[in-house]
């Protein structure tokens, strides 16, 4: 099989395009020729070396897409069937072997670009919006990077549930994307915190969801008190050490979330996923059109999400 890998760690250009031989399933195993895989910031993370990996290299990367069941050593699952996968690792390959655990079944009107654009981020921001703070009618919420993949889902999950969203980004040019769906779109600036201040007339906001990291502290001044702010990325790096006085004395909650400690099991996992694929089928949830590159060109991807090109999912074709 063909398969996107790096043997180093660096740039876009350490990735190569190589011949690798065929993954074989095991027992309670499927292999899956996959059809569709989405990149994401993980992927850059892991090239660069900020992750860690396991094995030698060539490395794969990859832990999200879709694709056909080729082979099936599964009493549950059939060849020919369709399945996403959210959290599988080495999805960068023309065929990935999976547990039947971790495979969910895709229903009529998903196609497979739908559910490698939606897995990993939709999943992300559905447990945000419900578990790290489940947001309330009438709740104004602070959306970091909004325009982001996460960041436009979870704006629209707070709209489903009839939030107000202020969403921040960097790019004045991003700014266009967020007022598509949040009430506000502000600039990321010298400024963003009076802005917020202004709008929830001094009292802050409910929560203030923060993927940027360096941020951290600025977040948690614009939440109100008894309000929650939750810390879940560091695009812009590490925050500083928070003083637990600081939260003390304003009666501030302060929560991480990280999406494996949200999906334990298959149940959870394709529950969760059906509620995605729902509102995506009834129109409520809707997704950027993706750009396309073929697996090949996994270079050009590469470089087209690290450098912000892109305001929809980067998805691979093999």
């Amino acid at each position: 099989m063909k398969a996107l890998t790096f043997s180093k760690f660096g740039g876009p250009e350490v990735m190569e395009y190589i011949d690798m031989p065929d993954p074989e399933p095991e027992n309670g195993e499927v292999l899956v020729e996959m059809k569709a895989i989405g990149l994401n910031y993980a992927d850059i993370y892991r090239r660069k070396g900020n992750y860690h990996l396991e094995g030698e290299p060539p490395f794969l990367a990859g832990y999200e897409g879709a694709g056909i069941i080729r082979q099936s050593n599964s009493e549950n699952f059939r060849v020919g069937d369709r399945v996403g996968l959210a959290d599988v690792p080495h999805t960068n390959a023309e065929l990935v072997v999976a547990p039947e655990e971790k495979l969910i079944p895709l229903p009529k009107g998903i196609t497979f670009q739908n559910a490698a654009g939606i897995l990993l981020q939709g999943l992300t921001a559905q447990y945000l919006a419900e578990a790290s703070y489940p947001i309330k009618e009438n709740d104004l919420v602070v959306v970091h990077a909004a325009a982001g993949g996460v960041g436009q889902v979870l704006t629209q999950l707070a709209k489903i549930r009839k939030a107000r969203v202020i969403g921040l980004s960097r790019k004045p040019e991003k700014l266009k994307i967020i007022s598509e769906s949040a009430d506000y779109a502000v600039l990321l600036d010298n400024h963003w915190k009076e802005e917020v201040m202004k709008i929830s007339n001094n009292a802050g906001a409910d929560a203030v969801y923060d993927s940027v990291g360096v941020t951290l502290k600025d977040s948690m001044e614009v939440t109100k008190e008894r309000g929650t702010t939750i810390f879940y990325g560091m695009s812009g790096g590490d925050p500083d050490p928070v003083d637990p006085r600081y939260l003390m004395d304003r009666s501030l909650s302060l929560t991480g979330g990280d999406l494996w400690g949200h999906i334990k099991t298959a149940e959870d996992r394709r529950e969760k996923a059906g509620r995605l694929f729902s509102l995506l089928k009834k129109g409520e949830l809707k997704l950027k059109e993706p750009v396309i590159f073929k697996l090949e060109e996994g270079r050009k991807a590469h470089e087209y999400l690290e450098w912000g090109k892109s305001s929809g999912k980067v998805i691979l074709i093999p």
